[in-house]
This record gives structure tokens, C-alpha cells and sequence, in this order.
């Protein structure tokens, strides 16, 4: 299996991360809903959501990627906060716990479709108010899961990581290698 293929959707992490590991990348971006279902636990949500993307954007005899990745807390899914009082409040709660994120991906090639799921805890650290809000004016959180970027300013936040860092950025290599060797040998 060559080191080329469609990367189904818009994240510049999970491009940066495929092109670090010399893949040759073209970015589809799907069109999906991604409204999780009810009672839908987070790891079967970011499963669906990584099989929806690529199926939505990576023809069958194609090779492509997807993923989705949520933070939880309490058993709540933390998405994008998109404002700042969002913003803000996530931070907040996750100020000097420990967190998952869960990470969903799925993988097409040869007509095959594999898919799973990796999680990593993150611990935040006791975090001022002053510390919030200074994070929370760089912009950076807005867009992320869970309100902070691991790769970004987001990392004073932590005290620890246990499990794939990767993931917590948006997609574990570990993972695609991992389903790359299983389809190659599946055939």
C-alpha cells in the first residue's frame, strides 16, 4: 500500500500529522450531519461520524481516511464551543480534572472499509480565571473539541496525557498504521 491518499476532512492537524509521516495527501471535505443520535455513547458517535465522512467523500476503489474526535466529560460530549462564553465554560469545568478524548477513525482501501476507536485522558491542571481568559482571547479554543489545542498555547493547560498524544491532537498514527497492516494483510 502506497503512502497516498484522500484525507476526508477540513482539519489542518490531521493534514499536518499525515504529511509529518510522509503521506501524499488530497483533502475531500464531506458534507455530513453531525448531530450525535440519542443515547449515543461518544466512542459509537466518532465511529459513525469517521465511517460517514469517508463514505460521504472516498469513492470505493479509493483509498482514504477519516476521523472524528470528541472530548468527554461526566459522560458529556464537549464539541466545538464556537464562543467564547462556551469556550469558557468548558475550560472551566475542565480545570484540574482528568477528561477523555475519544477519536474515531475509519479507513478505505481496496474496496474495504475498517474502522475503530482510540481514547487518551487528559489531565488539566488547577487553572485561574486570568488563565482562562487570557487562553480564551487568543481565539484558539474556539474551534477545537473541547475548547483547547493540545499542538497550540493549549498545552500550559495540561498536567498529563495518558495514552496517544496524537489522538488527543485529532488523529493517532498508531491507529492508522495499525488499520493500514490489518487491511493489507486481510486481503
Amino acid at each position: 500500500m502506497d503512502k497516498t491518499l484522500i484525507l476526508a476532512s477540513q482539519s489542518p492537524q490531521r493534514l499536518r500529522l499525515l504529511q509529518d509521516y510522509g503521506f501524499t495527501i488530497e483533502v475531500r471535505i464531506p458534507q455530513i450531519d453531525e448531530t450525535p443520535k440519542s443515547g449515543e455513547f461518544p466512542s459509537a458517535l466518532v465511529e459513525r461520524l469517521a465511517l460517514e465522512k469517508l463514505r460521504d467523500v472516498v469513492e470505493v476503489e479509493e483509498t482514504g481516511l477519516a476521523a472524528d474526535t470528541v472530548a468527554v466529560i461526566d459522560n458529556e460530549i464537549l464539541g466545538k464551543p464556537g464562543t467564547q462564553k462556551r469556550a469558557t465554560a468548558m475550560l472551566e469545568s475542565l480545570s484540574g480534572r482528568t477528561h477523555q478524548i475519544v477519536g474515531g477513525i475509519a479507513f478505505r482501501h481496496d474496496c474495504q472499509d475498517i474502522s475503530g476507536v482510540v481514547s487518551s485522558e487528559v489531565t488539566f491542571r488547577d487553572l485561574t480565571d486570568e488563565e482562562i481568559e487570557d487562553y480564551v482571547k487568543t481565539g484558539e479554543p474556539l474551534d477545537k473539541a473541547g475548547g483547547y489545542a493540545i499542538q497550540g498555547r493549549g498545552a500550559d493547560l495540561i498536567s498529563r496525557v495518558h495514552g496517544c498524544q496524537e489522538n488527543v491532537i485529532g488523529l493517532s498514527m498508531n491507529a492508522v498504521f495499525e488499520l493500514m497492516r490489518l487491511l493489507k494483510t486481510h486481503k
